[in-house]
């Protein structure tokens, strides 16, 4: 089994305001503070191309660690930049069906989360092959496509475990790249 560790980028502007990101990407806060727990530490360190993520890695102190675009963030298509909250509110029943819908949720002209799964599971047949202990500076919408394969949910209704999104999520990754949750909101 090789570990996978997966962080969030630390916090944007946008971030603390609640807007939507996706393929946005607003930088860093100033004089935000990234740390790891000590499990991580020896591990190496892959990040989404993302500025956010590349400025979280370096603040890990892997300012050059490989970018790997299949960390990207879901593409949020038109509703970047907004929030969750105002969408519910304006679109109301509309948004409640899309939601419904789990894995096969969609923003117009966005990403499904099935589609992330997808995206990002040869990059865990990769991690697998290469057996080497990984962690991954990536982001919301990544962590919870591995957290739904790694579990078995279908991303309708709460998730299996509350994810704290300052914390990191420790995965087990078989020889075929299957996730398993090893641990979940290590500080």
């Amino acid at each position: 089994m090789t570990p996978l560790a997966l962080v969030r980028h630390a916090d944007t502007a946008w971030s603390v305001q609640g807007r939507i990101q996706g393929r946005a990407d607003p930088p860093l806060l100033r004089n935000v503070l990234v740390q790891i727990p000590d499990v991580c530490r020896a591990m190496r360190v892959v990040t989404s191309p993302l500025t956010r993520c590349v400025q979280t890695a370096a603040l890990l102190g892997a300012p050059d660690a490989p970018r790997e675009a299949r960390l990207i963030e879901m593409d949020w298509g038109d509703w970047e930049g907004e929030s969750l909250h105002a969408l519910r509110s304006s679109l109301g029943e509309q948004m409640r069906e899309n939601e419904a819908r789990g894995l096969d949720f969609r923003p117009p002209n966005g990403e499904t989360p099935r589609a992330v799964t997808e995206r990002v599971k040869p990059w865990l047949e990769q991690v697998a092959r290469e057996g080497m202990p990984t962690l991954a500076v990536t982001h919301r919408g990544v962590i919870r496509a591995i957290l739904a394969a790694a579990s078995g949910w279908d991303m309708r209704g709460a998730p299996p475990a509350k994810l704290e999104w300052d914390a990191v999520h420790l995965f087990l990754l078989d020889e075929r790249g299957q996730p398993r949750v090893a641990r979940l909101n290590l500080r």
